[in-house]
């Protein structure tokens, strides 16, 4: 599918390209402007459209948060916007882009498709302000948050080589989950932790997790191992290459589309075209390297997402345990105090109780990774024994 937006302006593109060569992404000089605009339109809704609108449609709660609540607010904003928008570009380029989905295993590695390559530039857009954002207020946020959004930046300007931009929107759909999260965040800060609306918002926000980060991932990830094993293979055969024996493996790799013999308008035909557009610049194949990097950095985020869920059924199996009693209490104490919480806690409520419990132990556990120097405040929550579950970030 070609990029539904424009090409950048000429002066844009000619100033951009020789850098986009040195750092070889020569992607990017198509898709510049995408991530330009992006970044500028971040810094606007978190530096004047979120202050703005958020007191207008808050005035008895934004106006009345500490400074860093505000700041860290504005972020849980752009968050909310970015994670939203993307994830439906995302389902669109998957569910309508033909092109892509006739890719074979090499194309999928080192092909290229423009609508693809537009969801990295939304991503990167965004990451290079998170990394703004990171590097301005280290202090607050901590190191890990920069070096999150600094490794977020590296991998998904990968698509710009390109590389794997077949997958751009596959892994970019780990989001789905990210606007509940922020939803459940603005919830406590508007004094309505325990809600109604915060108990359904917690039941998606599991829901979606497991799915799309679990699932989901768990399955693109296998399969985007098996496809680039099979990249690094035919690199590998080919042998060594010198500036006298330079190594050509696009044969190998790209189907032959130039005829537009299943095409049934010229778009087509355009777009099946320019998923070589940029097969000089993959000639050698695939380096080993980074293939060791993109793998690594899948693991150690799936294994997070791994870790992450446990943790919440681990909060959620809290609920339905009994609490323990103290050695020296007799059984009639035991007894009693069984009987009254039975009559206290039906399985309604601890369900209930259990779901908002687990959306609260993502948010603290994602937050304890990487946020670091963060004032801990218990909120007004649904039950004081496991407020510590609660902290938040303000």
């Amino acid at each position: 599918m070609l990029d539904p937006v424009p090409p950048p302006p000429a002066w844009l593109r000619e100033a951009v390209e020789p850098w986009a060569l040195r750092f070889n992404l020569p992607v990017l000089a198509d898709h510049c402007h995408e991530v330009v605009t992006v970044f500028i339109v971040y810094l606007f809704i978190h530096y004047v459209l979120s202050p703005w609108l958020s007191a207008k449609l808050f005035p008895r709660h934004y106006p009345n948060l500490n400074k860093r609540t505000q700041l860290n607010w504005n972020v849980h904003v752009v968050s909310l916007v970015q994670s939203t928008f993307i994830c439906a570009v995302a389902l669109w380029v998957i569910f309508t882009d033909e092109e892509r989905m006739s890719l074979s295993s090499g194309e999928r590695v080192l092909g290229y498709s423009g609508a693809c390559a537009l969801i990295s530039s939304l991503a990167v857009g965004y990451f290079i302000y998170d990394l703004i954002v990171s590097t301005i207020y280290v202090k607050m946020f901590g190191i890990g948050m920069l070096f999150h959004a600094i490794s977020a930046l590296w991998v998904f300007s990968f698509g710009f080589r390109p590389f794997v931009n077949f997958y751009a929107p596959t892994f970019i759909l780990y989001e789905l989950s990210s606007p509940f999260l922020n939803i459940h965040w603005f919830l406590d800060k508007l004094n309505m932790t325990g809600s109604s609306l915060q108990w359904y918002n917690g039941m998606a926000l599991l829901v979606v997790f497991f799915f799309c980060r679990l699932f989901w991932g768990t399955w693109q990830s296998a399969v985007i191992y098996v496809d680039m094993f099979n990249a690094v293979r035919q690199t590998w055969a080919a042998g060594p290459s010198s500036p006298l024996n330079p190594v050509d493996i696009s044969a190998q790799i790209f189907q032959a589309r130039d005829d537009g013999s299943l095409c049934i308008n010229e778009a087509c035909v355009r777009a099946n075209a320019e998923i070589t557009k940029y097969s000089k610049h993959t000639t050698g194949g695939v380096p080993t390297w980074l293939v060791a990097t993109y793998i690594t950095s899948n693991l150690i985020l799936n294994g997070l997402n791994y870790y992450w869920f446990s943790k919440m059924i681990e909060t959620v199996m809290k609920r339905f345990r009994p609490s323990p009693t103290p050695k020296d209490a007799s059984a009639k104490d035991t007894k009693k105090s069984t009987e009254h919480n039975k009559e206290n806690s039906t399985m309604e409520d601890l369900a209930q109780q259990a779901v908002l419990d687990a959306a609260s132990k993502l948010e603290q556990e994602e937050g304890s990774l990487f946020l670091g120097d963060v004032d801990q405040s218990a909120a007004s929550g649904i039950d004081a024994g496991l407020s510590d579950l609660r902290n938040r970030k303000a």
